[in-house]
């Protein structure tokens, strides 16, 4: 089937989605307030799709990369402070990825020390020797290993009628921990990155005109597939850490916390969905930053590309693995703040990558017939507008906790 060949890209990009800052956020969110935030799913599932469709949209009908369109459009000084911007984003959220994989590792009894460099290699290898559709097709199977969290969280044994309800019922609590952390779950759910790499992974995979509506199921299922996932680990954390008082801010704490609550086979899934999410990401945001890069300074890019064809594109995502892996193995990193300053970034470079996506699909000059329609414009900028004031709200609690606190 025609469907089989074109899948992947949008699936890909939206489970990465749920990496281990992401999973942490969602069991942050179950531990801490239950099932009272279930609700939040359903909009952010939306507003992905609608963001994925349209990155999906202008990579088919343009045939270039994002980074690439706004170079061309807005000139090279413009994409060379969001390229910067970028690089700085995406290296903090390589060091969490890989911080999410020794933490993991610890829980097996397996330490950094050896778990790290062998993870490294691993993901330096896959992407430098191996051809887009080996790539994609670990990628891909990845995505199948977060349905550990599925498993886990019905073997939770929540109670589901009351489950249903809470997901379609919006609770507002007035507290401020508690708009954060809606603010985090949208935050965790749209990155900058993402709009990147599903542009420019539709390119180098070459998908046409004509296979438009695949790639629309595409990115419709992958961003389903996430809010699925999150929705599973936020019911795992209710049912078990909240409902018996116990409050995690961590997902590697929560794997601990659910051996005594809901069995060691919950525990341990957990763990290794931790695993396999920092793992996965690891490979992904060096390769995206690296697409990104290339694409925005006028590089050879692309993994079906050989080193001597594309060398800035290998040398970045090697020097990612190696400055991001090797951070981590240092004692005493401060990963708080690392996260703390990658999500200020990401919070200021996001609303400025949504503008550019907008103006650039809304142009008849590029998209001819592809562009937005008035409808899709009116959601979009309204689901953008939304977007852009949660994650300045973010930002400035990260800049400001005294003034909001």
């Amino acid at each position: 089937m025609l469907i089989l060949a074109i899948i992947g890209p949008g699936i890909i990009t939206a489970s990465v989605d749920n990496d281990p800052g992401g999973i942490t956020t969602y069991t942050v969110a179950g531990s801490h307030y239950g099932y009272t935030l279930l609700w939040t799913i359903i909009p952010i599932v939306v507003a992905l799709i609608l963001i994925q469709e349209m990155a999906a949209r202008m990579g088919i009908a343009t045939g270039k990369g994002l980074a690439d369109m706004i170079r061309e459009n807005f000139g090279l000084k413009v994409t060379f402070y969001v390229m910067l911007m970028l690089i700085v984003v995406n290296f903090g959220n390589v060091m969490s990825e890989f911080a999410g994989i020794a933490a993991a590792g610890e829980i097996f009894g397996i330490t950094k020390y050896i778990l790290i460099p062998i993870c490294a290699m691993g993901i330096w290898l896959l992407v430098v020797y191996g051809s887009y559709k080996i790539v994609e097709r670990v990628f891909l199977f990845a995505s199948l290993l977060y349905f550990a969290y599925v498993i886990s969280g019905i073997m939770a044994d929540p109670p589901w009628q009351k489950v249903l309800v809470e997901l379609v019922t919006p609770h507002f609590v007035p507290q401020a921990d508690y708009f954060f952390i809606i603010v985090g779950l949208i935050g965790t759910t749209i990155a900058p990155w993402m709009m990147f790499y599903l542009q420019s992974s539709i390119v180098e995979k070459g998908l046409k005109k004509e296979e438009m509506k695949y790639s629309r199921m595409d990115v419709t299922f992958g961003s389903l597939v996430t809010g699925v996932i999150a929705f599973f680990i936020i019911i795992a954390s209710a049912a078990t850490l909240f409902s018996n008082g116990v409050r995690v801010d961590t997902a590697a704490d929560a794997a601990r916390a659910l051996a005594p609550l809901a069995g060691v086979y919950a525990s341990m899934l957990f763990a290794f969905g931790l695993f396999n999410a920092g793992l996965f990401s690891a490979a992904i945001l060096p390769l995206s930053t690296a697409y990104s890069v290339c694409e925005g300074l006028g590089w050879e890019s692309g993994v079906n590309k050989g080193f001597k064809e594309a060398p800035q594109f290998y040398s970045l995502i090697t020097g990612l693995i190696i400055l991001g892996a090797g951070f981590i193995l240092l004692p005493n990193v401060p990963l708080i703040q690392i996260m703390l300053v990658s999500q200020v970034l990401n919070g200021i470079l996001l609303p400025i990558i949504l503008i550019y996506m907008l103006r650039l699909s809304s142009s008849e000059r590029l998209m001819g017939e592809y562009k937005n329609g008035k409808v899709f414009n009116t959601i979009t900028w309204a689901t953008c507008i939304i977007i852009i004031c949660l994650t300045v709200a973010l930002t400035v609690s990260y800049i400001f906790p005294a003034i909001l606190g």
